[in-house]
């Protein structure tokens, strides 16, 4: 994996999150979750989330920051994905399971209402080595200007209900 088809992200957070990630890949392309330092990530932890998956393919919330509540109504630790974001887990887990697939970051932007939802899946393996963790980073933000171009310049131009990659 390059440098260069990686997904960089919406939101200058974003930015700096996939550069962070990609910075922790080792010769395969893999992160793990053991290298991650919430330290470094410390001004973003309440927008964050870990996903993992068991052998079934369900997927738990591990850690859900406390600006989570605003986007699900409730503390989402400790559920599974289908009792967190009920009508919408069949699209929030597609990106979860994008990044695992693709060894890769993924994300986009959702409009609900007023407002978009950026949202960014970033994989990680756990002991084993195996990809079965998910961290995320998801934001509501007021407008459009907010987003990067793809370059990192200006504003995403368009009106899609959704984008991803």
């Amino acid at each position: 994996m390059t440098k260069q088809n990686v997904y960089r992200g919406v939101t200058a957070v974003q930015r700096q999150m996939v550069d962070y990630w990609c910075a922790l890949r080792d010769q395969h392309g893999i992160v793990r979750r053991d290298a991650v330092d919430p330290g470094h990530l410390r001004s973003m932890l309440a927008s964050i989330s870990i996903v993992e998956f068991d052998d079934t393919g369900r997927g738990r919330f591990r850690i859900a920051g406390s600006r989570l509540r605003d986007l699900f109504g409730f503390e989402a630790r400790g559920r599974y994905i289908e009792d967190v974001v009920g009508s919408s887990a069949e699209a929030y887990a597609l990106g979860l399971s994008a990044a695992i697939e693709r060894h890769g970051p993924v994300g986009g932007v959702i409009e609900t209402g007023n407002q978009l939802h950026a949202w960014l899946r970033l994989p990680l393996a756990g002991h084993d080595g195996q990809v079965s963790q998910v961290l995320c980073h998801d934001e509501l933000l007021p407008n459009r200007r907010l987003l990067l171009s793809p370059s990192g310049g200006a504003v995403v131009p368009g009106k899609s209900g959704r984008a991803a990659a």
